[in-house]
């Protein structure tokens, strides 16, 4: 007497596959979101850690650092400021001065925004300038729409 071989047919593996589909679809855009939210939630603790440092080395220097000097001068003392009034290093990592998309931040000082401080931001995912998913240290200033 011939043995039977049982396995799955056609129907039954495309049956499995459009429910996983179907699965994916549903889940999918959630998990999306999740981690967009995850990103930029990192990128602002990441600007708070650095504006912290800049806080410190303001202290220490009597300034912030210029748009010259960039946010390097956290990490490395500026020519024209004295050994004896830095204190640096400022924060623990170069990585630091990265946003989660894994681009450097802006800075600018003194700021177009925060005049008596420092503009710092990130592009945000589509790392344009000046669109909505942009992550900066300023309060955008709303339209008045009389």
């Amino acid at each position: 007497m011939g043995r039977r071989r049982r396995g799955f047919t056609f129907l039954e593996i495309m049956l499995v596959v459009l429910i996983i589909g179907i699965l994916f679809s549903i889940v999918g855009p959630q998990l999306m979101g999740k981690s967009r939210k995850a990103r930029i939630q990192a990128t602002r603790a990441q600007m708070g850690n650095i504006e912290t440092a800049l806080d410190m080395y303001e202290m220490d220097v009597g300034n912030y650092p210029t748009t010259a000097q960039g946010l390097k001068a956290l990490f490395e003392r500026p020519s024209d400021v004295s050994e004896d009034i830095w204190d640096g290093p400022y924060l623990k990592r170069k990585a630091g001065l990265k946003d989660a998309w894994k681009r450097a931040f802006t800075y600018a000082c003194p700021g177009e925004h925060n005049k008596d401080s420092f503009d710092l931001y990130s592009k945000g995912q589509d790392d344009k300038e000046g669109t909505e998913d942009d992550i900066t240290n300023w309060e955008e200033e709303e339209e008045d729409t009389f």
